[in-house]
């Protein structure tokens, strides 16, 4: 493994090895802020500890080239609480677009990847807006009047984000392909599947969609 990140030149000194033992307890260890796996339950143990987390579905197809690591979420139940989509499986769309307007100037809870969106938004901002190595991205089946609050979220976090994209139930794949998406974070396994057709895609297993309890969102 190192003679393997030494031939790509990779700036890597550190690491674990568990001879098949499950590697999620070292993540605070390491003071790492995002876990990835091809281990369904040692995300969801990941998850479960508070730590943004997700199963890895690899393209089909290679992501576009660019000089960018372009990284792509979904918003509820990833970014954000489950705490709509709730409403929505419930309820139905009527009643979860009711909501959101009633609820557009409250801002949403933060979800599993808010805390690893904040450090993206943060390293971002050691480079002018031009210049960044990095470029994120808000892909959600979310359409206006249902956005406002989104948006009114993301200024309240006071957190960057390149570009929103609300697709109104219109598949993701292509819209991520566009986007030039190097991964793909979606809490619905179906979305998830589609979107690997195009980019490497984690699933992020929280959630109602997931039989997960809600989120508890800390304050630090």
């Amino acid at each position: 493994m190192f003679n393997s990140i030494r031939h790509h030149g990779l700036d890597i000194t550190q690491a674990a090895f568990t001879s098949g033992e499950s590697p999620f307890g070292y993540i605070s260890a390491f003071s790492a802020d995002l876990f990835l796996s091809t281990n369904a339950e040692d995300v969801r143990k990941a998850l479960a500890a508070g730590h943004a987390a997700a199963t890895i579905l690899s393209a089909h197809k290679p992501s576009a080239e660019s000089s960018q690591l372009r990284i792509a979420f979904d918003g509820d139940a990833v970014l954000f609480s489950d705490e709509s989509e709730r409403i929505y499986r419930e309820r139905g769309l009527e009643a979860f677009t009711e909501y959101e307007i009633q609820e557009a100037h409250n801002p949403l809870s933060g979800g599993p990847f808010k805390p690893f969106l904040a450090i993206l938004h943060h390293l971002q901002m050691l480079f002018t807006a031009n210049a960044s190595p990095i470029r994120t991205a808000l892909v959600t089946a979310r359409a206006a009047p249902a956005h406002e609050r989104v948006v009114r979220t993301l200024r309240a976090w006071n957190i960057r984000i390149d570009e929103a994209i609300f697709l109104g139930g219109k598949p993701k794949g292509p819209f991520l392909r566009a986007f030039g998406a190097d991964i793909f974070f979606d809490d619905q396994q179906g979305h998830c599947d589609s979107a690997a057709e195009h980019v490497a895609t984690g699933h992020v297993p929280h959630g109602v969609a997931n039989g997960a309890p809600g989120w508890v969102e800390t304050t630090d």
